[in-house]
């Protein structure tokens, strides 16, 4: 069950992303041609997108993923190509708009079926794997650890999330972030250390069936985010048949958004806040 924080946190993701940053993710998730720090971000963010499917197996047909954040449907659609029955799901329905605008043809058994809604509903039903790209960046190590024992209750095989790792400058940009006006602020992200992180999902008796299976960063620019798999320890469950998944409409992307408490409208500025460090100082591993 979600908690109070975690409730209150995902109704100002859905103000931010739904109005008030439309249409800087519109352009940083096409084409389109973008200042060089949102270039950074993002070359970041399809770095991050290729190594969390990097994760995922090549021939996903007959497997059902969650795309939780799924934003613009990027992840989703490289999924559904691999054979995957996906279901991307978002708060931002002007997002999940734009997703299906986007949605190129899909040969073979893949599909996705977009919805708006919560990342946690449990209709959602069971999944071969989980993927939360940036979209668990603005809670607390409490909040994900709590996130992650829903969805691994309803996950066979893998849950994937990227977290934005704790650093002294990320922590002074928090503090000065507490003299902009509230009407200027972003959602905050919510640096964690690896430490704490791994002490919650440790204690958190739910996800006792998945192990801590690797960890990488990705550092592009004023794109800097670490990308966790946590795989089902095999034996640790019996997987439950899936559901039929009903059908919908509704994608959209929770990606990483611009800035931690930054001014509106300021990419630029908000983009410091994401030259942060990884959780362990190196460029990320893989055991």
């Amino acid at each position: 069950m979600a908690s109070a924080s975690y409730d209150a946190r995902r109704g100002e993701l859905t103000t931010y992303f739904d109005r008030t940053a439309v249409e800087a993710w519109s352009r940083l998730t096409s084409d389109a041609p973008v200042s060089r720090i949102r270039a950074t971000v993002r070359a970041g963010r399809d770095a991050m997108r290729a190594t969390l499917l990097s994760w995922l197996p090549a021939d996903m047909t007959g497997l059902r993923l969650l795309d939780a954040g799924c934003g613009t449907g990027a992840l989703s659609v490289e999924a559904a190509r691999r054979g995957a029955e996906v279901v991307a799901i978002d708060v931002s329905p002007t997002l999940i708009g734009l997703a299906q605008e986007r949605l190129p043809a899909i040969s073979g058994a893949g599909r996705i079926d977009f919805r708006v809604g919560d990342m946690l509903d449990p209709a959602l039903g069971r999944f071969d794997h989980v993927v939360a790209m940036d979209s668990l960046i603005h809670y607390r190590a409490a909040d994900i650890t709590r996130a992650l024992a829903v969805l691994g209750a309803r996950t066979d095989r893998s849950v994937l999330f990227t977290v934005a790792p704790r650093t002294a400058l990320l922590t002074l940009m928090h503090a000065a972030g507490q003299f902009f006006p509230r009407g200027d602020r972003s959602p905050s992200i919510v640096p964690v250390t690896e430490r704490a992180l791994r002490r919650q999902i440790s204690s958190e008796h739910a996800l006792d069936g998945f192990a801590w299976a690797r960890s990488h960063r990705i550092n592009s620019g004023f794109y800097l985010s670490n990308a966790i798999a946590l795989t089902r320890v095999s034996g640790a469950s019996k997987p439950c048949p899936h559901p039929e998944v009903p059908q919908g409409s509704g994608g959209l992307e929770g990606g990483l958004q611009p800035a931690a408490r930054s001014r509106e409208g300021s990419f630029e500025a908000a983009a410091q806040h994401l030259r942060i460090r990884g959780m362990d100082g190196t460029e990320g591993s893989a055991p």
